[in-house]
Formats: structure tokens, sequence, C-alpha cells
């Protein structure tokens, strides 16, 4: 099993960060990474025709190894809605959609997942159907399951849902999902900015249409980069934009004049403008090269042992967490009862420099591999009442 890494980062004594689902904090090693990245910036004359093209073929591997994908399908984007756009422009030309049907999703999903398909479905004569969780706490994640999976059905084109719901944590069944919207033709898109990186997730096995991740968070890298993954569906579609970088032959600089109809095979062309990021590029393969030796499943491992016993505690003291097996343990949420009182906890937990989030009606818990006992520690006496 893994210990604790908290010396990796630079997280000082007494600041219980329990919140890598807002930001996760860089490592030493890849804020070193940015400081050379830099600094090379300094001496562009380094930087050559071969150098724009280095640092995507370094990071690119990497992100398919995280998923369990062949690099070909990989594209580096610098965010969820850039990924998201490129979907919903692509939407309009899969095969045998027709006006009427849904775009599936659950309540209170992340806004990038939900603003994408205003203008859409406005065109094309689309909806948004969301299915809300139920009322009732008893097995909330399995009933949120059956009725999400229920309701997938020939009217539905596309469902779109995260591996854990951003704001609580409630775990969703991947495989059942994908294999219901084969039933019926649905494109199956997911975000994985909330688990990529903390919970494994194999595209292979699942085999979505589409998977786009930010960085920022579980990946542990800078903000404005990510990647996505694009299956067969998209092997013909349209990019966001038009960048030179895309098209065949743009890694022989000479010949750039002579402009190309075609794009490069495969994902690439979904990669962003600009894509050769000499900077952020570096750091988020330093901080995926370092996810990877120390295996995304000993992380979720590291975080279930961390938080198993204080969620028991919790639910003595009369908060509500969701059924283990519907629930993450990189990222969950707690309900309080209703004799407790929020603004005090908001002010016991800033006292204690105990950082967690407020996300809908639950408190956001998000711990990683540089929390520890005391960590937890803090949060409990801060949530006391």
């Amino acid at each position: 099993m893994l210990e604790n890494q908290k010396h990796l980062f630079s997280i000082p004594e007494g600041i219980h960060y329990l919140n890598c689902a807002t930001m996760g904090p860089i490592l030493k090693s890849v804020e070193n990474e940015g400081i050379k990245a830099v600094t090379k910036k300094s001496t562009p004359w380094q930087i050559t025709q071969e150098t724009f093209f280095e640092s995507i073929n370094e990071v690119k591997p990497l992100c398919a190894k995280l998923v369990n994908v062949l690099v070909d399908r990989i594209s580096l984007l610098p965010s969820v809605s850039y990924g998201m756009a490129i979907v919903a422009k692509n939407l309009p030309n899969k095969p045998n959609l027709k006006a009427g049907q849904h775009i599936l999703m659950v309540q209170e999903e992340f806004p990038s997942d939900v603003y994408a398909w205003d203008e859409v479905c406005v065109n094309a004569g689309l909806r948004v159907r969301t299915i809300a969780p139920p009322d009732n706490p008893i097995d909330r994640g399995k009933v949120w399951n059956q009725r999400l999976i229920t309701a997938i059905n020939s009217e539905t084109c596309m469902v779109v849902i995260s591996p854990v719901h951003w704001a609580d944590g409630t775990l969703f069944n991947l495989k059942a999902i994908a294999q219901a919207c084969a039933k019926v033709g649905a494109w199956f898109v997911i975000d994985g900015t909330q688990s990529v990186g903390a919970l494994p997730i194999d595209v292979t096995d699942i085999q979505p249409d589409a998977l786009i991740c930010g960085g920022y968070k579980w990946l542990l890298g800078p903000y404005s980069c990510g990647f996505a993954y694009w299956g067969s569906a998209f092997d013909t579609g349209q990019p966001l934009e038009q960048n030179w970088m895309n098209r065949i032959g743009s890694n022989d600089f000479k010949n750039l004049i002579n402009y190309q109809s075609h794009y490069r095979p495969d994902a690439f062309r979904y990669n962003v403008g600009e894509q050769s990021n000499f900077i952020l590029n570096p750091m988020l393969a330093a901080s995926i090269t370092q996810l990877l030796a120390w295996g995304v499943e000993n992380i979720q491992e590291y975080c279930k042992n961390l938080v198993t016993e204080p969620i028991k505690k919790l639910r003595e003291m009369g908060y509500w967490v969701e059924n283990d097996s519907f629930r993450a343990s990189h990222l969950f949420g707690i309900r309080l009862p209703e004799s407790a009182d929020i603004s005090k906890i908001q002010m016991q937990l800033k006292a204690n420099n105990v950082h967690v989030s407020f996300r809908g009606s639950a408190i956001r818990i998000s711990p990683h591999l540089y929390n520890d006992s005391t960590d937890i520690d803090a949060l409990l006496q801060s949530l006391a009442f």
C-alpha cells in the first residue's frame, strides 16, 4: 500500500487541504518542470522545428496509458468546455439523429457539461433531459443509477455523465450506461475530470464515444490543459478550429505554404491550436508520470483506507454519506443533519484551516496522497456541533 506522499508537495504543516476536486496542488517535480520550461522560452533560438512536436509526443502517450487507449485516439485541449464544444459541433452529423430526441444527463451536472448543448439543441431540435436523484436517501446511488439507465431509449441521442458526481461523489456504472447507449445507438460522452487520475478508468473496457478530462484537478497538472479520447464516431468529424498543426505535413515547416485540405489522422484533428505549449505540456507530462508510478488504483485505495472509519464516525454524528458501494473515496459529499448550524461549521472549518468545498446541498471532501489522519481529525473536529 502507498504511504503518505506529502513530502512531494509544498503544503505547509497546519494546512488541511481536502479540496483536490477544486484545484489539485502541483508536485514539486511539476513545479520544477514549469520553471525549466519558462526559462527555455527566454532562449527562443533553442526552440526548433522539432521542438514543436516534442512535448506533444511526450505527453499524449502518458494520457493514453492513463485511460488505456491507443495514443492516436488522444488530443490535447485547454478545457472540458473545449472538448464538449467539439462534441456539440459534430452531434448534428450523428447517424440517425432526429428532431425531438434528447441529451440525457443527471441533475446538477457541472455547468460546462450543460451549457455546451444550448445551441445544438436549438438548431437540431433536440432537448436536454435530466434525471434527478431520489428524495429518499436510502440506496440513493443505486436508485439514481437505475433511473438513468432506464431512461436511455430510442429517443436518446446522447448521454453525458461523469464517473462520479462532481458535487457529492455518487458513482455511476459507466459500463452499464455504455451498454445501454450501444443498444439504442446513442453516443456516450464522459467528463472524466473528477475521476481520471484518482479512480481507475479503462476506456477500452467501457468503450465510450468520447472522454474529456481537465488537467488541473486529479491529474495534478497546471491550469488550462487537459486531454480527450475520441472514439471511431469522431474519425471523420470536424474540429472546433482550423489550426495549421492539425493538417497533414505540418511537421515540415518549409512546405507549410502548400496548404492542405486533409487533416492528420485519427484524433490529431481535435488538438487545440498552440498545442505545443512549451510550458504546460512538460508539467502535465511530469504529473501524469508520477500518477502512473503511484498507480491510480493505489491512490484510490489509499483514500479508501484514509476515510472509511471517519465516514462511519460522521454517520454516527448524524451526517448523511452515500452507501460505500455507490461512493468514491477520493471525492464524497456529506449532508448535514437538521440540527447542525452551517454557519458555525463554516467558521470552525476556517478556524482550523480545513479546506473543503460547499457544492449544492453537500459539503464536498476530496483527499489525496498528501493527506493523513491529522487532516481527517481536523475535519471531524470542525464538523462537531
